[in-house]
């Protein structure tokens, strides 16, 4: 069930990254939700996927604390 979890919140992400304050939002349920290893997962994924969206890192704030 967890990598349906995981899975999911990318989904998620994905969807509403045209809007960093929406990113930023659904990120933090993220957070609350997945266990510590799915969140080094998503912590990969994130430092990846902002590469090319600029816009969005200053969310990464989230997952460094």
């Amino acid at each position: 069930m967890s990598k349906i979890m995981y899975d999911y919140t990318k989904t998620i992400l994905e969807r509403v990254s045209f809007d960093p304050a929406l990113f930023c939002k659904e990120l933090e349920k993220a957070i609350k939700a997945l266990l510590p290893y799915e969140m080094e997962l998503l912590r990969e994924w994130l430092l990846n996927y902002t590469v090319s969206k600029p816009e969005l890192k200053q969310c990464l704030i989230l997952v460094n604390s």
